[in-house]
C-alpha cells in the first residue's frame, strides 16, 4: 500500500510492533496527528468474544469525563410535558410523528443522537430499518429510551458515548479531540478501558483483551498495552 508523506513518516516516528503504555501511546499519536484540523484521538479494542453469541455482547455507555470534544445535535420523539422538558433542557429538535415522517419521507438525518420516551416506541418503531443501521436507535440500555428526557440529554452533550462490539469483535469509540492534550485523553481512555473490563461477560473465557490501539483521524494506529481482569 502507498502512504502519503506525512503518513510515512508518522510510522517511521515509532515501533509499529511495540505495545506502549497508554500515556506514551498517546504522545505519540498527538505527535504525529498532523492535519490541519483538529484530528479525533481514537480507541480500537479487539476483545476474545464471539459476538455471534448473545450471551458474549458487549455493549454499554459511559459519559468521558473530558467529553468527546463533538459537538452533538439531538432529537427527542416526545409529547405534551415530555416535549417540553426536552425543548428547555436544549435538544435541538423535538417532535413526535411529524418528525417521523420527516426521516421516513425526506431522510432526514440532521442529527447525531435520538431519545424517546416509552410511549412512543411503537411510533419510533416505524423507522426502525432505517435509524438502526445508522447506530440511532433508541435503546433502555443506552439511556435514550426514558421518562427522564432531560438528564438523558445531559448526559449525551456532555459526552455520553457507547460502546459496543462489531461483527469482528472489535469496539471503536472517540475519546476525545487532538486539542485536549495528552492529559484529558488518557483520563478518558482509562475510563472508557474501566468500563469495558467491568462489562466483561460471564461466559467470556480466556484472555479478554486482545489488543488495543489508538489513533488520530489522519495518523497511524499505536499499540497499547492493554489490561486484563
Amino acid at each position: 500500500m502507498k502512504y502519503g508523506k506525512k503518513y510515512a513518516d508518522s510510522i517511521k516516528a515509532f515501533d509499529r510492533t511495540k505495545q506502549y503504555e497508554v500515556g506514551e501511546a498517546i504522545d505519540i499519536v498527538l505527535n504525529n496527528a498532523k492535519a490541519k484540523f483538529d484530528e479525533t484521538i481514537e480507541f480500537h479494542c479487539r476483545l476474545g468474544v464471539d459476538p455471534k453469541q448473545a450471551d458474549q455482547q458487549v455493549r454499554g455507555v459511559i459519559v468521558l469525563p473530558n467529553g468527546t470534544g463533538k459537538s452533538v445535535k439531538v432529537l427527542v420523539l416526545a409529547k405534551g410535558e415530555k416535549a417540553d422538558a426536552a425543548t428547555a433542557a436544549g435538544a435541538d429538535y423535538v417532535g413526535a410523528e411529524e418528525l417521523v415522517a420527516k426521516i421516513q419521507k425526506e431522510n432526514w438525518f440532521d442529527f447525531d443522537a435520538v431519545i424517546t420516551t416509552p410511549d412512543m416506541m411503537g411510533v419510533v418503531g416505524r423507522i426502525g430499518k432505517l435509524l438502526g443501521p445508522k447506530g440511532l436507535m433508541p435503546n433502555p440500555k443506552s439511556g435514550t429510551v426514558t421518562m427522564d428526557v432531560a438528564k438523558a440529554i445531559a448526559d449525551i452533550k456532555a459526552g455520553k458515548v457507547e460502546y459496543r462490539l462489531d461483527k469482528q469483535a472489535i469496539i471503536h469509540c472517540a475519546i476525545g479531540k487532538k486539542s485536549f492534550g495528552r492529559e484529558k485523553l488518557v483520563e478518558n481512555y482509562n475510563a472508557l478501558a474501566e468500563a469495558i473490563l467491568k462489562a466483561r461477560p460471564a461466559a467470556a473465557k480466556g484472555q479478554y483483551v486482545k489488543s488495543v490501539a489508538v489513533t488520530s483521524t489522519m495518523g497511524p494506529g499505536v499499540k497499547v498495552l492493554p489490561r486484563n481482569v
